[in-house]
């Protein structure tokens, strides 16, 4: 156990140049959710994850894994 799902979404929003206040219009949540999710201290739903991996049009297997 001791599962945990890590993600590389920092990494990419950086890479295609946006703001946590951008990408969290663009998915409609709040800074604050993209803050958590960046720390890790918030795991994003399916629907979420799906729609985060939308904006950088990846799989979602390339944001999110478990560990």
């Amino acid at each position: 156990m001791g599962e945990h799902v890590a993600n590389k979404v920092q990494s990419a929003r950086l890479s295609v140049g946006i703001t946590q206040e951008n990408l969290a219009e663009r998915i409609g949540v709040s800074r604050q959710t993209i803050i958590a999710i960046e720390k890790g201290n918030y795991t994003p739903s399916v629907l979420l994850a799906l729609k985060v991996a939308k904006v950088f049009k990846l799989p979602v297997e390339k944001l999110f894994t478990i560990e």
